[in-house]
């Protein structure tokens, strides 16, 4: 099912896929989503929530898998990559794509006033406390800590805001 805000504004050119799994994709007032955004619900039963004032650039890719929550006045810049989810892989004897999923690590959170710089890529498992921002270029995981810059590969704390 998927809600959107009378408000919101989503690109003709955006894609966004209705879930076949009954979870929901909501996005509120004033949130912005671009052209060649990409929503797939895929891997998992969670929903897609996006907040007030988000602005989700063009090319981003948002699988649900396990859920992706975002919260207020968030700015994702340009062909971020949102994977909530883990496939399986161990079993050599099964192809990849016939093993399924692994258990949720938690989904990906995203509090309020967070900024996510171009090509970054979020894995299950992340969250993203208030007002953090993150360098183009970084993969995510775990917990970021509020008000803090990460960059860099291996992803690390490079400053704070004031």
């Amino acid at each position: 099912m998927i809600e959107l805000h009378p408000a919101a504004r989503i690109s003709p050119l955006a894609d966004i896929e209705d879930s076949v799994r009954g979870t929901r994709i909501l996005v509120g007032a004033r949130s912005v989503i671009d052209s060649f955004v990409k929503v797939k619900p895929a891997g998992g039963h969670g929903d897609l929530v996006v907040g007030e004032d988000v602005v989700i650039n063009s090319g981003c890719v948002l699988y649900t898998g396990n859920g992706i929550q975002i919260g207020n006045h968030v700015a994702i810049a340009a062909n971020c990559t949102f994977a909530p989810v883990n496939h399986a892989y161990a079993e050599r004897s099964r192809l990849i794509r016939e093993q399924g999923f692994l258990p949720s690590k938690g989904g990906i959170v995203v509090e309020d006033d967070v900024w996510i710089g171009s090509n970054c890529v979020l894995l299950d498992g992340a969250v993203l406390r208030r007002g953090c921002v993150v360098g183009a270029g970084s993969i995510v995981r775990g917990e970021l800590l509020p008000y803090t810059v990460y960059a860099g590969q291996p992803l690390m704390a490079v400053g704070e805001r004031r």
